[in-house]
């Protein structure tokens, strides 16, 4: 192990100053080129020393704090709305208390600054007493409540809005003819329009599978569609499509479908409604008999009328319908276990499996639904999120979809069984430490096939394509470069061919390198850059014992503006100020990787030089190095996304070093799972004898590998693994299928 080193007084200013902020990673196995001369004022750093012995998995997890309200704490009621409406701010409205068995119409507010809960003075139209209703926020300032359920058990169908700025509530004078009364349902804001799907009406509770919406500007009801039979259920809008998740149907079961509907390139959903509206059904068998006609007459806020029509066959919703039912998988989680909550973040549904009776506390966890590639993946264990002493009744997000919050309240007290519990204590994650970008961060699905298609066909596309053009030319090419970069030649560099891998990048019209001479450490290596954009070419020639790259040609101008260190360095005007050079102790691939996103402001696997995870998890340790907060998030998003068996050592150990403890445990729960063939990889074999000791150690003390006969019979054949015992992540059963691996498939039907 490398011995730390103080920085000398002639070393750039750059390397001083980094070196002050965290120890670099060497570029290979047992720092093999560590010796290697490097250019004149460089400093290779030393790998970073061991901070503490390695622990278990769990050992490193740091669970997200649970905080106790203050205040009017409202009672644990059910089926009220739970709101996060912004400036750090919840609204609890409604509501039906099971040990007074009373229905409110309260407004309650807690201030997540100071955990205070406040109830709240209201004026106006002051809307009845409701449960099951929705409660959507809508320009920031105003929430839109709709529908329930009264004191009377009558379905309502009306619309009454909260000004959050006055606390006063008003009633929209609405044109159309209403739809039915219902409770239960779901409701999503999108494009000044109030979507309203499913719930429960009628007397006998008959469920709904009508689709419609309320057009905010005119105030008008569209027509009715028919579309999924549901109620209990979560609805979102993501990629310019209408999702739908969980819930219970006519079999009474939570489903394991996902339905969802393109609501672009349809009239219907977008114009003005005309015509009388009818009621629905989907089942032509399925009747409500309770049901009765109504004239569409304004509704005011405060009656307990019943409102529902008689039934008429009304045609499916337009826009393509489609549906995806998960029939099981290592990471399909199952809804008819524990306590679900669903939200959309970063184009992915976020499926909280929380604690319950009827589930196991090591069972519980978070699990995502990536939306445009509808693959489930286990993000975080039961055990590193939530408390088993604690239950928690409602989830609200906010609207950069980067932070979740969780209400609830301890667990029953045994000695005291029949005491009233409260909204008491608060669960705030932040997303972003498990690598979710937030919804104004990442381009949704539709965004990202247009940029690969355009990219691909060497199209423009915004500024980032455009600047890309000009990365890495010579300035001989007319591309304006007034700055180089060297780093670190790793093999990566020899391995790349002229018309192929990341350095033939015909996508940006960039550079390419033809080696005309391989020999060995002692001799010279010349290699020829060409220009796609001229016929130019320019012989370098490197001393191949210097282990130094050919240059790579920037701007300083995007450097000075993109990268905060960068800034400080040139604006001190030390040594690379006067040369216009730079030297990063860092792979040659990773240094070209993090550059070419100082220009694009994207990593994502289509582009030209990001196609490499070794190279993301690289770029971690430089985002850590230089604190580019958002390169990092950046990174760790992809590299728990695309976790795979040939970078998830690199990745374990990228992240260690990092102190991305969330992601290092997610990578060393992906080594145990796929041990047998992790270990053949060059990734791991690549790592460091300590940093090999340290991932073996890993695994429980009684942990041992399995294979052979036993994986036939226990484990499911050709899966290396390690067992554990029955406390540890990996329970042995004899007739189980829990060895499956992140990359399997899940079994699904297509609808």
């Amino acid at each position: 192990m490398n011995s730390p080193v103080t920085p000398q007084p002639h070393l750039p200013s750059h390397m001083a100053a980094a070196l002050q902020q965290q120890s670099s990673w060497a570029a290979s196995a047992g720092n093999s080129r560590s010796g290697a001369n490097t250019p004149t004022g460089s400093y290779l750093m030393p790998t970073t020393p061991a901070k503490h012995a390695p622990r278990s998995i769990e050992q490193n997890v740091k669970k997200p704090i649970i905080r106790k309200t203050t205040g009017q704490k409202p009672a644990c009621l059910v089926n009220a709305s739970v709101t996060y409406c912004g400036n750090d701010q919840i609204y609890a409205f409604g509501g039906f208390d099971q040990f007074t068995d009373e229905v409110y119409n309260h407004v309650l507010r807690l201030d997540l600054k100071t955990l205070h809960w406040a109830l709240v003075d209201n004026y106006g139209d002051i809307p009845g007493v409701r449960m099951g209703h929705s409660a959507s926020l809508y320009q920031g300032d105003k929430l839109l409540v709709y529908g329930g359920e009264n004191e009377h058990r009558e379905y309502l169908s009306d619309v009454v809005i909260l000004d959050l700025k006055t606390h006063h509530w008003t009633q929209p004078e609405v044109h159309g003819t209403v739809p039915k009364g219902r409770a239960r349902h779901a409701a999503v804001v999108y494009e000044d329009k109030l979507f309203v799907i499913g719930g429960l009406t009628g007397e006998t509770n008959y469920i709904l599978d009508d689709i419609c919406y309320l057009d905010l500007k005119t105030w008008t009801w569209s027509k009715t569609w028919t579309f999924v039979q549901r109620f209990d259920h979560t609805a979102w809008v993501w990629g310019g499509r209408l999702w739908l998740l969980g819930g219970l149907g006519l079999d009474m079961e939570r489903s394991t479908e996902i339905w969802w509907l393109d609501l672009k390139g349809s009239p219907s959903l977008s114009a003005n409604p005309t015509g009388r509206i009818r009621g629905s059904s989907r089942t032509p068998n399925a009747r409500d008999p309770f049901s009765h006609s109504h004239r569409s007459e304004p509704y005011t806020a405060n009656s307990t009328s019943v409102h529902v029509r008689s039934r008429r066959g009304i045609p499916t919703a337009p826009g393509a319908i489609s549906s995806l039912k998960f029939l099981s998988g290592p990471h399909v989680p199952m809804q008819t276990s524990g306590t679900h909550f669903h939200v959309c973040s970063s184009g992915a549904l976020l499926d909280f499996v929380t604690p319950a009776a009827t589930i196991r506390h090591s069972d519980c966890n978070l699990s995502t639904l990536e939306l445009d590639s509808l693959r489930w993946q286990k993000l975080v264990e039961g055990p590193e999120m939530f408390s088993p002493n604690f239950k928690w009744h409602y989830c609200t997000i906010n609207e950069d979809g980067t932070k979740v919050w969780l209400l609830g309240s301890p667990t029953e007290d045994p000695a005291n069984p029949n005491q009233e519990q409260q909204l008491s204590e608060v669960l705030s994650i932040d997303l972003r430490r498990y690598g979710l970008l937030g919804n104004d961060s990442a381009p949704n699905s539709e965004q990202n096939r247009i940029l690969a298609a355009e990219q691909t066909s060497s199209a423009s596309l915004g500024l980032g394509s455009d600047l890309a053009t000009m990365f890495d030319q010579s300035p001989e090419s007319g591309s304006m470069t007034d700055f180089t970069v060297t780093a670190i030649l790793d093999d990566s560099f020899y391995d790349e061919e002229p018309d192929a891998g990341p350095i033939s990048n015909a996508l940006v019209n960039g550079p390419t390198l033809s080696q005309s001479a391989l020999v060995n450490d002692s001799t010279l290596v010349s290699f020829t850059r060409y220009s796609t954009n001229t016929n130019e070419s320019q012989l370098f020639v490197s001393d191949a014992s210097s282990n130094i790259s050919p240059p790579i040609h920037v701007h300083k101008f995007i450097l000075q503006a993109r990268w905060p260190h960068f800034r400080r360095l040139y604006n001190s005007k030390m040594i690379e100020y006067q040369t216009s050079k730079l030297h990063i102790p860092e792979p040659y691939s990773v240094v070209r990787a993090f550059l070419y996103y100082l220009y694009t402001d994207s990593i994502a696997p289509h582009d030209v030089y990001c196609r490499d995870l070794t190279d993301v998890a690289g770029m971690l340790v430089m985002a850590n190095l230089y604190d580019m907060p958002k390169l990092r998030l950046l990174c760790v998003n992809r590299l728990s996304r695309e976790i795979d068996i040939e970078h998830a050592a690199v990745i374990w150990e990228r992240a260690g070093r990092t102190e991305e403890e969330w992601l290092k445990n997610r990578a060393a729960r992906f080594c145990m799972t796929n041990w047998g063939r992790v270990v053949r990889t060059e990734g791991f074999r690549s790592l460091s004898r300590a940093s090999l000791m340290e991932l073996c150690e890993v695994v429980d003390t009684e942990g041992r590998v399995v294979g052979g006969e036993e994986l036939d019979d226990g484990f499911g054949a050709g899966h290396g693994g390690f067992g554990a015992n029955s406390s540890g992540r990996r329970r042995h059963r004899d007739s189980t299928t829990e060895n499956e691996t992140e990359g399997d498939d899940e079994d699904v039907d297509m609808n």
